[in-house]
Formats: structure tokens, C-alpha cells, sequence
């Protein structure tokens, strides 16, 4: 029996090399012109379908990996390059990952597939949770689901908000309320195929950051869908929902639920639709910060070595390499933090101490720390368009934002080691 290793075997410093080679060949050499356009960089994603990196082959293999690394060096490699650009490569994924927490088999095959497209017509998929009035609390959503069982349709109406891909998506996944007076245990996902009369996501909003990506308001008008898109299937819900009504009576022992942080299986916490995806994917999210931290670092570095001031490198000054040594070994801590919980949620165990949650509250306030720290290594020339820190720093800071805020985050820790319902 081996003993215990922290290298990378041989494929997954293959996946690093490769997504490596294309964030440095293709991506930041893009990635000024699509921030400044603030449009979807199609011609990027093209050519990541083009050699297999966007694709439902690649990123099942890369999530097939045992270890759950495979698609956190991935998003950290691809952030690296870009924050924006790579967003628009990845938050198909999202989508993805909502499928993947909810649907049967059967589904899986049958829509994610069609989330990417092919080479020669790449598209883009929506995961829809986040609305006007909730944001990250997701039992408080408004969107509702009715079922006709008439015509055996799915009738979806209202409104998300700051959606990724929304209206511009081929597939959009949508978080609804089924029975509303159960919170977040009487939520339900559905699949809305491309073209579906009803959606409309025609208010692109104007960001600080992740400029390359598109985001918008999606509004549905009365949406019929057909009853198997209802991600998991009518009788999988109906138990779900009658467990939830006993919990939620008189001595049912349960309330409407919220934001939790369990792992391992689809039950408890992981049966409410959003939170089953949004723990899927707090690795993830944790190794894009990372990634956006990492290129920030090395670019302060870098430039501390060359830039000279009073006769010397700046790096030459203490008060300058001591922050770097400091972003150093944050970058390395916060690495095997989204290597913890990445390999926890791949291998079903259970997050007891709200561990993908640490990942993600680390990973991105270490982004924002790091790039501010690179902006104020640089001077004046990190405030200017000329240096790339400048848009590593508004790109990183909805990392302490979206997927849960960082109140979010400490909030599903604290529940997890104290036992308690703090609010």
C-alpha cells in the first residue's frame, strides 16, 4: 500500500499543462479587448470547444477524477488567464452542476449535452436562483412552479436576477417554489429547453467585474415546460415533499430549512434544489478565486524584482517581500483548503464543519487581498489600464459576494460546529 502523497499523478499535470498553455496563449492575450467590450467572447469559447476544453466530454472527465482535484487545478489554470473570459467558459458548468444535483440519469444525458453545443455551434446554459428580493436567501425565493396536470406541463412565473448566461443561454435551469410555505425544502429544478416560449432575459447588467461574462435579469412569463423537466421526476419530488410536510408539522422536528452545509448524499440540506448545486460547486468557485489571487501574486513578483527605486528593486525592501511572503503562503493554504473540500464532496463525505464553505470564504477574500496587495505594489501604475492587477482587483471582489457572501459563509460554518441555529 502507498503511502501518503500530495503530487499530482501524471493526468492531472497533463489537464494543468494543457489549460496552462491555453489561458497564456489564448485567453489573456483577450481578455483587455472583452473587458472592455463587456460582451461574450465567443470567439474564445469557439476555440476552447474547437481543441476539447469547452465541452460535456471534458468536463465529465475532469469530474470523473477519484480525487476531486481535476477541475479545481482546471478553473484555477483557466482564472489564472482571465476571470472574465473564464467565466463565460465555466459558468456553463454551474448549470451543469444543477443537473448533476437533481436530475435522474436519463436527464443527464438528455440536457447536458445540449448546455454546451458542439465545436462547430458552442452554446452556453443558465443556472437561475438568485432573485431581487432574496439573493443568498434562497427561502425566500418568489418564483413559483404549478403543475397542469392536464397537459402534464410544468407553468414557471417570475423573476431571477444577475444570472449568468441568462437569456443568451441555449438551456436555462430554474430554481422555483413548488410549495412555498415549506421555504427551501418546497423547492423544486426544471429544465427549460431552448426557445421556450415565456423566457426573456433582455436587461444585461453593467458590472464591475467578469465584464467578458454576460449577466442578466431573466424574467418568465407563464413558461410551460413539459412534465419531465422537472429535474429528478414527479415521484422523486412528491416523497421529498411529503417528508418535508412532516418535518414541518407540530412536532415534526424540522423547520423550512435554509442555508446548510451538509455533504455526502442528496438528503437533508442537499435535497433543496439550490443549496444541493451550490455545494457541488464552492470548490470550484474557491479555485477561480485562487486562480485570480495566484495571477495577481505572480505578477506583483514579478514586477517587484524589475521595477527600481532608490537604487534597488523594490522586492529588495522588507516591507514589500514580507507581503508577498504572506500572499505566498495564503495562496498555498487556501490551494489545499479547495483540495479538502473538493475531495470530500467527490468521495461522499460529509461536510461537518462547513468545509466547502471554508474553502470558498477563503479563497475569496484571499482574492480580494491579493489583488488590492498587487494594485498598492505596483503604485500608480496598478491603478492604471496599462497593468492587468487593476482588473484582477474589480474582478475578484464578487468572489465575497456571489455563491453565498462571506457573511453567508461564516454563517453555514458557525451552524455546523456549534450544532446551533444561529442567525
Amino acid at each position: 500500500m502507498s503511502g501518503f502523497s500530495l503530487d499530482l499523478t501524471e493526468d492531472q499535470r497533463d489537464v494543468r499543462d494543457w489549460v496552462h498553455g491555453f489561458a497564456a496563449d489564448v485567453v489573456r492575450p483577450a481578455a483587455a479587448e472583452w473587458d472592455e467590450r463587456e460582451e461574450t467572447p465567443w470567439p474564445v469559447i469557439k476555440e476552447a470547444a474547437k481543441i476539447g476544453l469547452y465541452g460535456f466530454e471534458s468536463l465529465a472527465e475532469m469530474f470523473g477524477d477519484p480525487s476531486g482535484l481535476t477541475l479545481q487545478i482546471a478553473n484555477e489554470e483557466l482564472f489564472w488567464g482571465d476571470a472574465g473570459i473564464g467565466m463565460a467558459l465555466f459558468g456553463t458548468s454551474l448549470a451543469v452542476a444543477g443537473i448533476f444535483a437533481a436530475g435522474t440519469p436519463e436527464q443527464l444525458a438528455e440536457w447536458v449535452p445540449q448546455c454546451f453545443g458542439d465545436a462547430a455551434d458552442p452554446h452556453v446554459a443558465a443556472f437561475c436562483v438568485s432573485e431581487p428580493e432574496a439573493g443568498s436567501d434562497v427561502s425566500a425565493m418568489r418564483t413559483r412552479a404549478r403543475y397542469d396536470e392536464a397537459k402534464d406541463e410544468w407553468v414557471l412565473g417570475g423573476q431571477k436576477a444577475w444570472i449568468t448566461n441568462g437569456g443568451i443561454a441555449a438551456v436555462h435551469v430554474v430554481v422555483a417554489s413548488v410549495e412555498p410555505e415549506l421555504g427551501a425544502r418546497g423547492q423544486a429544478a426544471f429544465v427549460v429547453p431552448p426557445g421556450t416560449p415565456g423566457l426573456a432575459g433582455n436587461r444585461k447588467i453593467k458590472k464591475l467585474g467578469l465584464r467578458a461574462s454576460h449577466t442578466a435579469d431573466v424574467f418568465l412569463d407563464d413558461v410551460r415546460v413539459p412534465g419531465h423537466c422537472l429535474l429528478g421526476g414527479r415521484e422523486r419530488l412528491d416523497r421529498r415533499l411529503a417528508r418535508a410536510r412532516e418535518a414541518a408539522a407540530p412536532g415534526g422536528g424540522g423547520g423550512s430549512g435554509g442555508s446548510g452545509g451538509a455533504g455526502g448524499r442528496p438528503d437533508g440540506a442537499r435535497s433543496q434544489a439550490a443549496m444541493a448545486t451550490f455545494e457541488v460547486s464552492r470548490p470550484t468557485v474557491g479555485a477561480q478565486a485562487l486562480g485570480i489571487a495566484r495571477a495577481a501574486y505572480e505578477y506583483a513578483l514579478d514586477y517587484a524584482g524589475e521595477r527600481v527605486a532608490f537604487g534597488r528593486p523594490v522586492v529588495e525592501n522588507q516591507a514589500i517581500a514580507f507581503a508577498l511572503a504572506d500572499l505566498r503562503t495564503e495562496i498555498d493554504a487556501v490551494r489545499l483548503l479547495i483540495w479538502r473540500a473538493a475531495w470530500m464532496a467527490r468521495n461522499e463525505r460529509a461536510f461537518t464543519a462547513g468545509e466547502g464553505s471554508m474553502a470558498k470564504l477563503r479563497a475569496g477574500e484571499l482574492a480580494v487581498a491579493a489583488t488590492e496587495k498587487a494594485v498598492q505594489i505596483l503604485g500608480g501604475a496598478g491603478y492604471s489600464r496599462e497593468h492587468p492587477v487593476e482588473r484582477m482587483y474589480r474582478d475578484a471582489k464578487i468572489y465575497t459576494i456571489f455563491e453565498g457572501t462571506s457573511e453567508i459563509q461564516r454563517l453555514v460554518i458557525a451552524r455546523a460546529i456549534s450544532g446551533r441555529q444561529i442567525r
